[in-house]
């Protein structure tokens, strides 16, 4: 009897298929031949100025948008010029150009803006093409002429309007139907890719239906297979910087399909999506600084995409730091010239009432997934607050580093523990590094920023942590005294030890304790425990430091073992040319040479500023 069951599993997908190809199709011949339609129509504009105007942030917001526009009508058109293999930067540039130009001539109604923007689609349209060994490249600009074709329309030369609409279709869409790995990939690619080219689609659909529906068809089809990533929590397995690149895209996408349809064909019902706001809330930390796990950078700016969950959600809250970093954002000055900031104009079409933001109420949170990742803070109050997060999944996750059981710590204002984050992928492409390959033995791992001897782990004789592994958060904890999150580190140093484990907790007296659980193998094995920062170290004993940064003050005490003498790694000076330099840090840490078959405990006790200072008594991370 399987066998009928399994055919009838296959004929109810294939016919769920066929009925959304078939809704699409029908929603395509319904759509009114007017522009502009996508994300918001001209009806829309009076609602949107009178918000604008009622609002004094998001008044500010939009002469952030008017004064970049105006500059951008001083520099030079974009020229196709490469970095590398990649044209992103100037996709991106153009862009920001058709948004800020886009948004400023809609709501003002000044034509300079429109022509402005023709001249610089006309640039683009008119390169040999974009990029396509570099998909990501086609697609953003792509998505650039759309919207610049869309909400320009009506003031665009004919002439003008037919090479923009030629080159979207040739270059973009139709470049697209070679396909690549990209089309169905579980990453930002996918999301970005689909996102950019049906924003395309959507611009063009009446001049060519067929090719319209087959680009969207075949972004309804893969996405999903990117948005599963987000399951079954929301944490993104790439980390909150590719966070703001592949979501920003994949909610573009759906604000599109529901600007032009009035659905978004069930993508935003996927497993975790909705929820991937509460993990990027709380991957901040009061500095303001990312938990930077993975190819991540240190901050992310402004984030367009936290404005529509808000909206859509109906859950304010999860702008409480994004209006932080708006205000931040606003009180500086931003060029024309760069490809900064290209989506920010969204941030002022999603924007509810940004007065009164209420403050978050979950101050723990757990995301499982490929990576899973905790994160605990004191509160959310004032920059002063205890942040504290840690990284357990696979250094062989897209976009991974050798960062597994990678912690980090916030307080008084003051990053204590840090992630030194990704470094950039031209300064290693450019001298030959092989960075794309993730194998135990790929020269990723050579890299120093990439590996386990840069991170908030361990490291055990010398070696590296294992790609194939995976570690799992086998147990988390909001409640007082000590909320915690404990990780199996085991299978990540299989071969090295015989059993690992991390707990990370935060304590109601504002202390932090990280306890290391280790069972060598049959032989002598030497573990080093290591921590980067940016404080000036002093070692006041062999198991005792004193970090201090801005006038403030963090202790470091080795708890267990006993035998344990606090040192400092090299971090500023890493061993290859290549690796980027990281003026300013050092590393505080200790190595310990463990006998055979031996269970030992490292316990770290971190007391930041005027935290109680006794020592954490030693309990079993089964107790906690």
């Amino acid at each position: 009897m399987r066998y009928p069951i399994i055919y009838a599993l296959v004929l109810s997908c294939l016919f769920s298929i066929n009925v959304r190809g078939e809704d699409l199709k029908s929603r395509i011949e319904k759509v009114p031949n007017i522009h502009p339609r996508l994300f918001f129509s001209s009806g829309d504009e009076v609602q949107l100025k009178q918000r604008i105007n009622s609002d004094p942030l998001l008044r500010k917001a939009f002469t952030h948008v008017t004064t970049i526009a105006d500059g951008i009508q001083e520099v030079k058109q974009v020229e196709r010029k490469m970095t590398g293999k990649r044209l992103l930067h100037i996709s991106r540039m153009c862009l920001k150009r058709m948004m800020y130009l886009g948004l400023a001539y809609r709501l003002t109604g000044d034509k300079s803006y429109a022509i402005r923007a023709q001249e610089e689609m006309l640039a683009a349209a008119r390169f040999t093409d974009w990029n396509p060994s570099h998909f990501l490249d086609v697609a953003e600009m792509t998505m650039a002429l759309a919207v610049g074709y869309d909400w320009m329309y009506k003031e665009l030369d004919p002439e003008a309007r037919r090479i923009i609409k030629e080159a979207i279709i040739e270059k973009g869409l139709r470049t697209s139907l070679k396909e690549g790995w990209w089309v169905s990939a579980e990453n930002n690619w996918n999301q970005v890719c689909h996102g950019g080219l049906t924003v395309g689609a959507l611009a063009i659909l009446e001049d060519d239906p067929e090719l319209a529906e087959q680009i969207i068809e075949r972004a309804l089809k893969n996405l999903p297979k990117a948005m599963a990533e987000y399951a079954p929590d929301g944490a993104y397995p790439e980390g909150p910087g590719y966070w703001g690149y592949g979501t920003t895209y994949n909610v573009i996408m759906i604000s599109a399909l529901e600007s032009v349809f009035g659905t978004d064909f069930g993508l935003s019902t996927s497993k975790g999506f909705m929820e991937c706001s509460d993990y990027y809330l709380h991957a901040t930390g009061p500095t303001g600084f990312f938990f930077n796990y993975s190819d991540c950078p240190a901050r992310g700016g402004v984030s367009p995409a936290m404005y529509w969950f808000a909206a859509t959600r109906k859950k304010p809250s999860l702008l409480w730091r994004e209006r932080q970093e708006l205000q931040g954002f606003l009180s500086k000055t931003h060029s024309a010239r760069d490809d900064s900031n290209t989506t920010f104009p969204f941030l002022i079409l999603w924007a509810g009432e940004l007065d009164n933001i209420p403050m978050p109420k979950t101050t723990h949170w757990k995301g499982e997934g490929k990576t899973p990742v905790a994160l605990h803070r004191s509160g959310w109050e004032t920059s002063e607050e205890i942040f504290l997060g840690v990284k357990a999944g696979s250094p062989g996750a897209n976009h991974g580093q050798m960062d597994i059981g990678c912690f980090v710590l916030d307080a008084q204002g003051i990053r204590w523990a840090l992630d030194l984050g990704l470094q950039s992928y031209h300064s290693l492409e450019s001298k030959g590094v092989d960075l794309w390959n993730m194998r135990q033995d790929s020269q990723r791992w050579d890299v120093f920023r990439l590996n386990n001897f840069s991170h908030n782990t361990l490291v055990v004789d010398g070696q590296k942590q294992r790609v194939a592994g995976f570690a799992p958060i086998v147990a988390f904890s909001d409640q007082a005294p000590m909320p915690y999150t404990i990780v199996d580190l085991g299978s990540v140093y299989e071969g090295q030890l015989a059993a690992a484990k991390r707990g990370v907790g935060l304590h109601s007296n504002c202390f932090v304790v990280v306890q290391d659980e280790i069972e060598t193998l049959d032989r002598k094995t030497s573990i080093r425990w290591g921590m980067v920062t940016r404080a000036t170290v002093k070692i006041e004993t062999e198991r005792q430091a004193l970090l201090q940064q801005n006038g403030q003050q963090c202790v470091l005490r080795v708890l267990s073992p006993e035998d344990a003498k606090l040192e400092l790694f090299e971090t500023a000076k890493p061993p290859n040319d290549y690796d980027h330099l990281n003026k300013g840090t050092r590393m505080i840490g200790f190595k310990v040479e463990i006998a055979p078959s031996t269970k030992v405990d490292l316990v770290v006790q971190l007391c930041p500023g005027d935290a109680e200072s006794n020592p954490f008594p030693a309990i079993e991370l089964a107790a906690w």
